[in-house]
């Protein structure tokens, strides 16, 4: 939109505001009424033109040279032979030396180059491959060797050079022949406009606003199940899964998509007029009478922002009701106001209340049926849940990496009232997906590993949206308990939580985009020779984004280039592999990944009993922690069979069979989950037999510190040291699986247990 358009309907809206009433009050937002309407639609064309002309005054972002790799170029490439020697005379390469250096130092000829696109940087590369060029080709260019000779007789200046230079450099760099070209692909600044068929129709958007337990999505899938059609996009599989369920159930059929998974309800694979969807799946080109999209805060998010975007300027339907934070409704607005759409805001509260405690926990002595821990890495978990069982209770697990059978299976044993598990500890996966009757959510801690837009890995306090989500869990409107509390397990966290849920949540300024297949093919054709990474590197470095918009993060995308370049695959099935969503932190998953590129190069199909051999099943019982987390890798492998099975049906045929294993292999992890402190302690013998010993030795002596037990653990002194190190306890420290205080805890109750053993012999266990 252009500056003058955007000043030019200010001034319209406004004289129509002021022909219809002489004064607004501020923060009228009633939608349905006329002045409250244009108030916000003013409100909004401002801030919409104000970014725009931002946007739009700043001059082209320059290129990154960094990203530029030159091109390896042919040595004897001169097509004209030796007939530059032969018209004048052989060079003489040690005057040809000075020569070139005497042009490399001219601060002219610097300039000149940095007119036409080379930086001091590129322009120092150049020269390399320049004076290598010329030095060592064994028959220069005619026209190049002519010039040279004439310098080198006197006949001839030295920044004659500077047009064959260039030539040499834009061989190498053939970017700076199509930088214009580059930068017109490259243009995000309107993405509304990439979706014709949406601006095609106009669309109503209902925000359905409010926390966490407030009804919100409720209302939006009652409108979902009236509707003739409709599209349910959400975040989880375990969501899409959930209304599928529920859509099916309730008489409306639906189909069920995700990356790995697709259901038709028609026994002949036609397709319902409903699916529920994971919202990267959902089709921008099929028409629908309404659509749902979920978590609409997410449309910020630095990895999956650009789904929600694409999702919400891009869906095909007459309605798009939109479920979320508040904060994200007056971007939303704005947003829409880009596509000529208005938003109409329906705001709901909380249906049970919840409130901060004055107490913390403090001791796992203190827990209470209803209690769930909420940790922030797996360490923790192991940790917690072997103390929670060695106090006699039993707990359910739940976190990120497990498969979402198991945790529905978790989640059924702490919801069953007839279950003796009581305590649930979890990542913060149960912010969303699973329905859980929780009275108290206890925050071990408030630090959380967090990924920024750069990609930068940071331990951060987390925010006051995080905590709210995580918060809201507790006393739910279906649970049987009908109010919900929140406290932490440390004294000293308390206050900070407090300080966190009193702060508003800081509201959504910008929205996630993505560069597609198309945009990088076209890359391609101009950059034939750069590999992925780099293509998509040097479209980041030229993208143009307005003020809405940020270009997602594209480490992981960038890790699957890089792990696949050597392997000779068409760059759409390249780019395809690479958007596949595997957990990059597993080497078994990343082995796999490779593997499977490998076989698709070759053209031979991923058959079912290729894959049993690579993933050696069947599969034994986990006996230890180390052996779970490998299952859960295999898990993840299947996955990545699955999602590649949709884009490449013919390449990876076996996916029923596939399927098949994968729900008996979800069993196994079941079992595996369920006997988790019996697996940590078991995860080394070595541990066991050593702790025991040291806990018999800590009886005579009890007055060893805890410091002098944790380096006797972590093997920095001695033979002792050397034992451990060599541990499976230590591998599992070094790669994180394990924490120091969980195998201190261990080494505690092993202790306790060896003097019930041998009450004469050991003295009591002193308590640090």
């Amino acid at each position: 939109m252009s500056v003058n358009r955007c000043m030019s309907l200010l001034s319209r809206i406004q004289r129509h505001i002021n022909s219809r009433t002489p004064r607004i009050t501020a923060g009228s937002c009633h939608v349905s009424s006329g002045s409250g309407l244009l108030h916000k639609q003013c409100q909004a064309a401002s801030a919409v033109c104000s970014r725009n002309v931002s946007s739009n005054s700043s001059p082209p972002k320059g290129p990154d040279t960094s990203l530029f790799v030159p091109v390896s170029l042919k040595t004897d490439s001169a097509a004209d032979g030796s007939v530059g020697a032969e018209l004048t005379q052989p060079l003489d390469k040690n005057e040809l030396l000075k020569i070139l250096n005497r042009f490399y130092k001219r601060k002219e000829m610097q300039r000149l180059a940095a007119d036409n696109g080379l930086d001091a940087r590129l322009f120092h590369q150049a020269f390399i491959s320049f004076r290598k060029h010329v030095l060592e080709v064994s028959s220069l260019p005619a026209d190049l060797h002519i010039i040279l000779n004439d310098i080198c007789c006197g006949a001839g200046h030295i920044d004659d050079i500077y047009p064959y230079f260039m030539r040499h450099a834009k061989q190498i760099f053939p970017m700076l022949d199509c930088m214009d070209d580059l930068r017109k692909i490259s243009d995000l600044r309107v993405p509304p406009n990439w979706y014709p068929e949406a601006r095609a129709i106009q669309r109503k958007v209902i925000f359905h606003a409010g926390p966490t337990n407030s009804g919100k999505t409720y209302h939006a899938i009652q409108r979902y199940l009236a509707a003739k059609s409709g599209v349910y996009c959400g975040p989880l599989k375990l969501l899409a899964h959930e209304i599928f369920e529920k859509s099916n159930n309730s008489g409306v059929p639906c189909d069920l998509v995700t990356g790995e998974e697709r259901t038709f309800v028609d026994l002949d694979g036609r397709a319902a007029d409903h699916v529920a969807c994971t919202i990267e799946m959902c089709s921008v080109n099929t028409p629908y009478e309404v659509a749902v999209i979920d978590e609409i805060q997410m449309i910020k998010d630095p990895s999956r922002g650009w789904a929600w975007t694409r999702a919400l300027l891009g869906l095909c339907a007459e309605e798009i009701h939109v479920c979320g934070e508040s904060a994200a409704v007056d971007f939303i607005r704005e947003l829409m106001y880009t596509t000529g759409e208005e938003v109409e805001v329906h705001t709901y509260q909380r249906l049970t209340p919840f409130s901060v405690l004055d107490q913390a926990v403090e001791s796992l002595d203190n827990l209470r049926p209803g209690d769930c821990i909420v940790c922030f890495s797996k360490n923790d978990i192991y940790s917690i849940s072997r103390q929670i069982e060695a106090r006699g209770l039993e707990c359910a697990v739940i976190y990120g990496s497990l498969p979402p059978g198991t945790k529905l299976s978790q989640a059924k044993k702490f919801n069953d009232p007839d279950d003796p598990c009581k305590i649930l500890v979890a990542t913060d996966a149960i912010g969303m997906g699973l329905n859980l009757s929780i009275k108290r959510i206890i925050f071990n801690s408030l630090v959380k590993p967090n990924v920024n837009e750069k990609g930068e890995k940071q331990m951060e306090t987390i925010s006051t949206s995080q905590a709210l989500q995580i918060a809201g869990r507790a006393g739910r409107f279906s649970s049987k308990f009908k109010e919900g509390e929140v406290t932490t397990m440390h004294r000293d966290d308390l206050p900070v939580l407090k300080e966190i849920l009193s702060h508003l949540v800081d509201p959504i300024e910008i929205a996630g985009l993505h560069p597609t297949a198309e945009q990088i093919e076209m890359f391609a054709y101009h950059l034939p020779d750069a590999t992925l990474s780099n293509l998509v590197d040097i479209f980041v470095s030229l993208s143009q984004v307005d003020g809405l918009y940020f270009v997602c993060n594209i480490d992981d995308f960038k890790f699957l280039a890089d792990m696949i370049q050597h392997i000779p695959l068409n760059l759409r099935s390249r780019y395809v592999f690479c958007t596949a969503p595997i957990n990059k932190k597993q080497p078994f998953v990343c082995t796999s990944f490779l593997k499977f590129a490998r076989q698709f190069s070759r053209d031979e199909p991923l058959t079912f009993g290729w894959v049993c051999r690579h993933i050696s099943w069947p599969v034994a019982q986990p006996k230890n922690i180390k052996d779970l987390v490998h299952l859960e890798a295999v898990h993840d492998v299947l996955d990545l069979y699955l999602w590649l099975s949709y884009r490449f049906m013919d390449m990876f045929p076996d996916t029923a069979l596939i399927r098949e294993i994968q729900r008996e292999l979800d069993n196994i992890i079941q079992q595996g989950v369920q006997n988790i402190t019996r697996l940590i302690r078991a995860t080394d013998p070595t541990i066991t037999n050593t702790l025991q010993a040291q806990g018999s030795r800590q009886g005579q002596t009890s007055g060893n510190s805890r410091a002098g037990d944790s380096n006797y653990l972590t093997g920095s002194q001695g033979q002792r040291g050397q034992m451990m190190d060599r541990s499976l306890a230590s591998r599992l420290v070094r790669d994180g699986l394990l924490t120091p205080d969980l195998l201190w805890q261990l080494q505690r109750e092993w202790s306790k247990d060896q003097n019930q053993i041998s009450p004469t012999r050991n003295g009591p266990v002193v308590d640090h």
